[in-house]
């Protein structure tokens, strides 16, 4: 059993730690529901923003006439628009992720829960998705939480008093089968009406790819945010002779011989690979963040994203 079936996600200190940043979108939000956090759109609320030039067919009732009385010209006031920042995790649920010391699913899901947890006491609305062959398991609409295999799809919340249905999913997602990124991505960025913030927690470990799901939800407008995570073993094996190594998600078998002296050549292979991966992001303006299973969330969340500008 995962330790995550016997420990709280989050501990209430570390709650208490979220409960004082905010996600930050580096993409202007166009959501059409209005919360909690400014939007570089410009709207009609109270915060001013700044002013630009009249245009035919201007609003007059935006016309600053005191401007006038002493330019002689004819400026529009400009004000922020508060709106909703809408968050979508999207969790790799194959039998991969269920690999690993520590397990790579229990680290993706504790980084889920407190980006969650964030987005919902900022008031942003926040869904999760549980990536792979589709299941008819998924969070009941009364906020039970019944067992959650791949297909899984919790629909958004919003408010720091419904993270318990958030934590609840999160907790009984159960790896199974292939994940299927691509298909799954896409799928998802159909439903997408209006641009927000998407994060991606995954092995990356797909045969068919991960690079069109991803784009596809860029042309939704969604700022993406992948979290590459990989456990120790894969990064670095500790062992080596000859091994019938078997796919835990196809049940495909290969007959391997790993001597020690290929270790050096392996972990370069996986650092290519890497590398191949953050180059593709990058190149998309993707934050590409890789993630040992081993290592602590809270500094991922408390530390890494703080830096890179994600969280504030």
């Amino acid at each position: 059993m995962p330790e995550t079936q016997n420990r709280p996600l989050l501990t209430p200190a570390f709650l208490r730690q979220l409960e004082q940043l905010q996600l930050v979108a580096r993409r202007v939000l166009k959501g059409q529901q209005h919360g909690e956090r400014r939007s570089r759109a410009r709207g009609h609320s109270v915060e001013f923003a700044d002013f630009r030039n009249y245009s035919v067919g201007d609003d007059f009732r935006y016309l600053d006439w005191n401007l006038y009385a002493r330019l002689e010209k004819l400026f529009l006031k400009l004000y922020e628009e508060e709106q909703e920042l809408r968050a979508t995790l999207f969790l790799d649920a194959s039998e991969s992720m269920g690999f690993g010391n520590p397990v790579k699913l229990d680290a993706a899901r504790r980084i889920a829960a407190a980006l969650g947890y964030i987005a919902l006491a900022n008031f942003d609305a926040v869904g999760c998705v549980a990536m792979g062959t589709p299941d008819e398991a998924a969070s009941d609409a009364d906020g039970s939480a019944p067992s959650v295999t791949s297909g899984a799809v919790l629909r958004p919340i919003r408010s720091r008093k419904m993270s318990h249905r958030l934590f609840d999913f999160l907790m009984n997602i159960h790896p199974a089968g292939g994940a299927e990124l691509n298909a799954g991505l896409r799928k998802h960025a159909l439903s997408v009406q209006r641009g927000g913030v998407a994060m991606v927690f995954s092995d990356l470990l797909e045969p068919a790819g991960f690079e069109n799901g991803l784009t596809a939800l860029q042309s939704r407008g969604c700022d993406l945010c992948v979290f590459h995570i990989l456990s120790p073993e894969e990064r670095s094996p500790d062992f080596s002779g000859d091994f019938r190594l078997v796919d835990s998600e196809t049940g495909a078998a290969e007959e391997v011989s790993f001597p020690r002296v290929r270790r050096t050549v392996y972990e370069k292979s996986v650092a290519s690979w890497c590398a191949s991966i953050r180059s593709f992001c990058r190149k998309r303006g993707i934050l590409y963040l890789p993630v040992g299973s081993e290592t602590p969330f809270e500094d991922v969340v408390l530390k890494t994203l703080r830096k890179t500008g994600a969280l504030k």
